[in-house]
């Protein structure tokens, strides 16, 4: 085949390309989501220490009369971290497994994560030092405060996935 021959299929080849991937590959698409922030007011830390005001960011996406969904990430990363096309592209779009118009998802930030309190927002090492547990008991306070949760989705490979198999331990049974 000629040099010609190859550059005028070309742009055939890039058009079928990109028609079939955008097709194929591209996830669905879903309600933005929408932030939010509950303050917990004197949080005690497993330590004794209280910090005046815990702040629990979070993520929802769908409306607030659909069935909640609790679904908690790894512990160092952020609620956002759950936007990427291959979890909620493949999650949250009309007919997929948590169809944001029939379920209310809400992907919380942990202590010490994404847009919650931390260290790092100015007490430094003056933070109350934080564990498992205090975690688990912030993010119980957080679903039961904010949301009348009925269901829970977690990765049992990540800690708040773990997280999620002790606030059912304790909390539940």
């Amino acid at each position: 085949m000629t040099l010609t021959k190859i550059l005028l299929r070309a742009p055939i080849a890039v058009a079928f390309s990109v028609l079939f991937f955008t097709s194929v590959v591209f996830p669905a698409d879903y309600h933005p989501p929408k932030d939010g922030s509950w303050i917990m007011r004197d949080f005690r830390f497993n330590t004794g220490e209280v910090l005046p005001e815990l702040r629990l960011h979070y993520l929802t996406i769908g409306v607030s009369t659909g069935e909640p969904v609790l679904i908690l990430h790894g512990t160092g990363g952020s609620a956002r971290s759950m936007l990427t096309p291959d979890f909620a592209g493949e999650l949250f779009g009309p007919g997929q497994p948590l169809d944001a118009n029939r379920y209310f998802v809400i992907l919380p930030d942990a202590i010490g994560a994404g847009e919650s309190s931390k260290p790092s927002d100015g007490l430094r090492a003056g933070f109350p030092k934080y564990n498992y547990d205090d975690m688990v008991r912030a993010q119980y306070r957080f679903a039961h405060g904010t949301f009348a949760h009925h269901s829970c989705a977690s990765d049992p490979w990540t800690v708040d996935g773990r997280n999620a198999c002790m606030d059912v331990g304790r909390y539940l049974s």
